[in-house]
């Protein structure tokens, strides 16, 4: 083993034999840079991967004089099929996430269960139409002449009564209208009635009006002007469930690109130690090194192996992770494909986190606040009804009305004569119509009712309670401003800190790009080791490795920093369209 601690005599002798073994070699092998050959989903990891691609340095991979690559080291994947892999946009995983997540489906379903059941409500306004037929036949005994009773002793009497009305409540004052219109026929065989068939028609408004309770506000009013609350409450949720599943598939995507991106430069690494054992063993053929160098590489290769294991894992949990956001069911047949990640994680050196702006922003648009807000509006509606609740009922009430009668004049008994009757009942049901509209015959009445209990302890208690839950809302607003505070602030300063991770890894991964290729030099002049040489070789590995994730880090904190200021929506050009409820 070459080590930079031996006497300078036999170093001396070393080098010379290092500098005969590299002219037995060839110039090919001196020459022999590491293949550059992006493996974003690597079924093997072969001579032609190599991470600095990645990095950005690329090299020549059809020099002729490159070795005979050694056998491949397999990375079959379970349940993926080898096939190509299916490329995914940020974008458009979060279009497949909208469209196919099933918390979004459930959360669409709780929006238009509300709209319905703001409908449900809302059709206590609709008017009630009312028909109600009715058939009567009574035979009645009667001991007197002048009941009408015939030779039996009895009158005989058939109705056919047709009630119909409408009522509707109004919308505003809390009273109710009825328009009636009764119809009735009936035949009596009474001596001392006038008219036989008689027809009879009666048509009125009668309207109830609130003076005290319910004037204002009523239960009907309040359900509605709750549910509507409801109804946006049900638009904010849906709003931050939208952001927590983008903010989910991001951070998701963004983790898949750091998997797949670490596997190719851990499988970089591992070619880098088969490179390195293949000039081990050709130095040790030549006599310039010790055969116990092969044992110390191999082992470095068994450890780099297993990290590549390690790394496929991690794009599988990682993909299957984004796969669950962005697919239906689990029948979808994207479970068994390949993802391939398209975008490159987002990085600004010189961004700027205007703290001012983004608290404001959150304190305005903020899901959780909205909610909140509504809650007391909502805690409003009901002190305002409880309130109108403590006071007595006095309901005013009105009835107008008209009648039209009409029929057929009966005959005077003994002498087969049609009776004597006004003019103007003498006709069919037409005619008992057509005196509705004389108002010849009419009605109005005017009541008042007053109702309210001697303590009404329950409404006074009810008022109560109320304030009181909304002195808690009151409470549980300001706490939930102070966390939104918190996580406006530790978002601002968790992208900070991710920024200058960023700027220090890449600083860090250039150094130690520089350390290995000084290494290198070195050890192809004796003037280093095997160890020392797979040492820099795992560093900068190491180092690329922090470098991608503090990237990594950096755009999941940008979209952590949009979550806490409630601008995830507008940033991915995402738009919740919502039905405004109508009265």
């Amino acid at each position: 083993m070459l080590s930079r601690g031996l006497p300078h005599r036999r170093r001396r002798r070393l080098l010379v034999l290092a500098l005969l073994s590299c002219a037995a070699g060839g110039a090919a092998r001196a020459q022999s840079p590491a293949p550059a050959t992006t493996l974003p989903f690597a079924e093997e990891v072969s001579e032609k991967v190599n991470a600095a691609s990645f990095f950005g340095r690329a090299t020549n991979t059809d020099d002729p004089a490159t070795p005979t690559p050694t056998p491949a080291f397999k990375l079959m994947r379970v349940g993926v099929k080898n096939e190509r892999p299916l490329p995914l946009s940020l974008q458009d995983a979060l279009r497949l996430a909208l469209d196919n997540n099933n918390d979004i489906e459930v959360a669409r379903g709780d929006v238009r269960l509300g709209e319905v059941m703001l409908r449900s409500l809302d059709g206590i306004y609709e008017p009630l139409f009312q028909f109600n037929p009715r058939y009567s036949n009574s035979v009645t005994p009667t001991a007197s002449t002048l009941g009408g009773a015939n030779k039996a002793g009895s009158v005989t009497r058939a109705s056919l009564e047709l009630d119909t009305s409408v009522t509707k409540l109004m919308r505003t004052g809390g009273g109710q209208y009825q328009v009636f219109y009764n119809t009735q026929r009936e035949t009596s065989s009474s001596s001392v009635v006038l008219v036989s068939p008689l027809y009879l028609n009666t048509v009125g408004v009668q309207v109830t009006q609130p003076l005290l309770r319910d004037r204002s506000i009523d239960k009907a009013r309040r359900d509605i002007r709750i549910q509507r609350k409801r109804l946006e409450q049900s638009d904010s949720d849906f709003r931050r469930l939208t952001t927590d599943v983008i903010v989910q598939v991001q951070h998701a995507y963004w983790d898949l690109v750091f998997a797949l991106r670490d596997q190719q430069n851990r499988a970089a690494s591992l070619n880098l130690v088969r490179q390195q054992l293949r000039e081990t063993e050709d130095r040790i053929s030549s006599g310039a090194t010790a055969p116990l160098e092969r044992t110390e590489v191999q082992a470095e290769l068994s450890t780099r192996e297993a990290d590549v294991l390690l790394a496929k894992q991690s794009v599988t949990l990682a993909e299957n992770n984004l796969k669950r956001l962005l697919l239906r069911d689990s029948t979808a047949p994207e479970w068994a494909m390949q993802l391939l990640p398209t975008d490159e994680p987002p990085f600004d050196a010189e961004r700027p986190i205007l703290l001012d702006e983004a608290l404001a922003e959150a304190r305005a648009n903020r899901p959780i606040l909205n909610r909140l807000r509504l809650d007391h509006e909502i805690s409003d509606i009901d002190l305002k009804y409880l309130r109108n609740q403590t006071r007595p009922r006095v309901d005013l009430q009105a009835t107008v009305a008209t009648t039209g009668l009409a029929g057929s004049p009966t005959l005077t008994p003994g002498t087969q004569l049609p009776r004597s009757i006004p003019e103007n009942f003498n006709g069919g049901y037409g005619k008992a119509a057509s005196n509705l509209f004389t108002l010849d015959t009419r009605s109005f009445s005017v009541g008042v009712t007053v109702q309210f209990p001697l303590r009404n302890k329950t409404a006074q208690a009810n008022l109560e309670a109320a304030q009181i839950q909304r002195a808690q809302l009151a409470a549980a607003l300001r706490s939930e401003i102070q966390l939104v505070e918190v996580e406006v602030r530790n978002s601002a300063e968790q992208v900070e800190t991710a920024r200058r991770r960023v700027l220090a890894a890449r600083t860090a991964r250039e150094n130690a790009d520089s350390q290995l290729a000084g290494e290198k030099q070195l050890y192809q002049v004796g003037r280093s080791s095997t160890f020392l040489l797979l040492q820099r070789e795992s560093q900068l590995s190491s180092a690329r490795s922090l470098e991608l994730r503090a990237q990594i880090e950096y755009g999941k904190a940008l979209a952590t920093l949009q979550q806490a200021t409630a601008s995830t929506l507008t940033a991915n050009h995402v738009f919740v369209d919502a039905e405004a409820a109508r009265d």
